[in-house]
């Protein structure tokens, strides 16, 4: 039964991981239904993450494998050909800042204070958020990106720290808002999402090897680990080909009615 329950809970992290409707606080909600043992183990949020991150990983390794290239390119030999993904480089790191750097002091205080019925409520603003920017399409690639849509998007990070408000969602939000296309919006926040996933797994890992039941664990860490892998891969997938259609109105539906249903019961 224990093995059961981390494989399920690793997909319902996979599934909820790239999609705009919020993994934490999908997981939060499990957790206030369920109060299963699985739940309040730290560890297996690493677990389970990491393998969000290496479906993200393998998704985009050409893309990943690119910028890496340009960049190191580029500054060896300024060539105009590399100058695109030099900047894009320097943008993922900006981006990444706000919420890297607010995360560290919020965490605790979110784990603490943070109740179900108010994961309801962020669910709901997500809902609103998605409806907002559902027809927008915005004309900026890549290479139109500035510094000011990077911290823009960045802030928007910031607020999905709050467990509900879909970190996808968010930066997606703030891509379109910042009149970035669909395509280039999504990118961006699957790129903000690798240094995130990894600076977490990176802090957390020391406890995850420190704790008395890793051994007990390792198997149901490594079936819930594979399982939010494969899941996610094939989510986010899902997640680009629904964006290219424009179809955000599903998600935004969903967060509405699952938002509506947690703030009435919790």
């Amino acid at each position: 039964m224990l093995l059961l329950k981390y494989l399920i809970l690793g997909i319902i992290q996979g599934f909820t991981e790239p999609l705009p409707i919020s993994s934490s606080g999908h997981l939060r909600i499990f957790k206030s239904i369920f109060n299963s043992e699985v739940l309040s183990d730290m560890n297996f949020e690493i677990i389970v993450n990491f393998g969000s991150l290496v479906a993200i990983l393998v998704l985009y390794r050409k893309e990943i494998i690119n910028i890496i290239k340009d960049f190191f390119c580029y500054i060896k030999t300024k060539e105009k050909r590399y100058e695109v993904n030099f900047k894009y480089a320097w943008l993922i790191a900006i981006g990444t800042i706000p919420a890297a750097l607010l995360g560290l002091f919020v965490k605790d205080f979110i784990e603490e204070y943070f109740t179900t019925k108010l994961v309801g409520l962020m669910l709901i603003i997500t809902s609103i958020l998605l409806f907002i920017i559902k027809d927008i399409k915005g004309k900026k690639e890549k290479k139109d990106m500035t510094i000011k849509d990077a911290i823009k998007i960045g802030l928007f990070q910031v607020v999905a720290l709050l467990p509900g408000i879909s970190r996808s969602g968010a930066t997606v939000v703030g891509g379109m808002k910042s009149n970035l296309t669909r395509e280039t919006a999504l990118n961006y926040s699957f790129m903000l999402y690798i240094p995130i996933s990894l600076a977490s797994m990176i802090l957390g890992v020391s406890d995850l090897f420190s704790s008395g039941n890793l051994n007990e664990l390792l198997i149901p860490y490594i079936v819930s680990m594979i399982a939010a892998g494969i899941v996610t891969y094939y989510a986010a997938k899902l997640f680009i080909d629904i964006m290219k259609k424009g179809k955000l109105i599903y998600f935004s539906i969903y967060c509405l009615i699952v938002g509506i249903i947690t703030f009435i019961i919790f």
